[in-house]
């Protein structure tokens, strides 16, 4: 098996990291990078795919490869993760403070998302995640209590996740995204250190099981300095 685009990504992984290309450098050209490594375009554009998706690069058209600020966090946006799992791929230590706990009717605008009858009750989950001693997330569960019986601070703590899939044994399938840059709530004051930021990066989620069943709606509010979205795509053209 082929794993020179692995090695070729922690390389240039390792030497981001290191300094030697510092935020805003230009990477060699994919000729160059050829050239340094004797390997083939694809192996070169395989890994420089690796150090998108992980936040490290930002490429730009007849330009290159630019190297981002590395000081912030790599988020995916497809994928569906826990915040521990996310915490462990990016080899950071994270605390998980739960605000709210608590099995209720919601509010109008939340119980019509999640397609619910009016009486049926939702737990409500608040945590704030902690990175380098701030607050830099919100996050804002609903998660339906005819899938979820019951919820302690505990597990919310640990990873609720963990608990659906390794406890509940349900699976967790898929989920559909919003990302949205909004002015700041009081309620984003309360709770998060936001440094004199007057806006947040919004992340609405609604997840599903692999049985189809919509079971929790997520509003993830985010400190925009801290974070790069990366996502991987690929072109399927449409036929006309």
């Amino acid at each position: 098996m082929n794993n020179k685009y692995i090695t070729i990504y922690n390389d240039l992984a390792e030497q981001i990291k290191n300094g030697y290309y510092k935020t805003n450098d230009l990477l060699p050209s994919e000729n160059e990078l050829m050239k340094m490594y004797n390997v083939s375009r694809d192996t070169i554009r395989k890994s420089l795919n690796i150090l998108t998706q992980e936040g490290y690069i930002q490429k730009a058209q007849g330009k290159g490869s630019f190297v981002l600020d590395i000081n912030r966090f790599a988020f995916p946006v497809s994928g569906v993760v826990s915040f521990k799992e996310l915490g462990k791929r990016l080899g950071k230590s994270f605390d998980t403070d739960v605000k709210i706990l608590e099995c209720v009717i919601p509010e109008k605008n939340i119980y019509k998302g999640l397609n619910v009858e009016k009486n049926e009750k939702v737990w409500k989950v608040f945590r704030t995640r902690k990175i380098d001693n701030e607050n830099i997330i919100l996050d804002k569960d609903y998660i339906l209590q005819k899938f979820v019986n019951n919820l302690t601070y505990d597990i919310c703590k640990n990873s609720l996740y963990e608990y659906i899939e390794g406890n509940l044994n349900l699976k967790i399938a898929y989920a559909k995204k919003q990302i949205t840059v909004e002015k700041v709530t009081e309620e984003d004051k309360q709770y998060l250190d936001l440094n004199e930021y007057d806006t947040v990066v919004v992340v609405r989620s609604y997840t599903y099981l692999e049985d189809t069943n919509l079971f929790q709606y997520t509003e993830s509010r985010h400190r925009p300095d801290k974070f790069v979205f990366v996502d991987f795509a690929r072109r399927n053209k449409i036929k006309t």
